[in-house]
């Protein structure tokens, strides 16, 4: 069963991919200089967590910096911004 979800639209229309807990999902969109990639996965608490990074873009993808991820909690989402790499 699926965990995940993740949908893309373009000129060729609309995509979607299923993840579930344990292979998680991942995504890039690219603009040419820039761009982002999120991979949601569980953690060890079993919540929702989006680590995101920011790309150098489909004209140089070895450019790559952590942003933060988003942890969905039982209170709200929780943002933690990314002063560190995540394990």
């Amino acid at each position: 069963m699926a965990r995940f979800r993740g949908t893309m639209t373009g000129n060729r229309g609309q995509v979607s991919r299923l993840g579930t807990a344990k292979s998680g999902i991942m995504a890039h969109v690219d603009g040419w200089n820039s761009g982002v990639s999120v991979q949601a996965t569980l953690n060890k608490e079993g919540q929702d967590t989006f680590f995101i990074y920011a790309t150098g873009g489909s004209n140089s993808r070895q450019k790559v910096e952590y942003i933060g991820q988003l942890v969905d909690t039982e209170n709200g989402y929780k943002y933690i911004p990314g002063s560190i790499q995540p394990a």
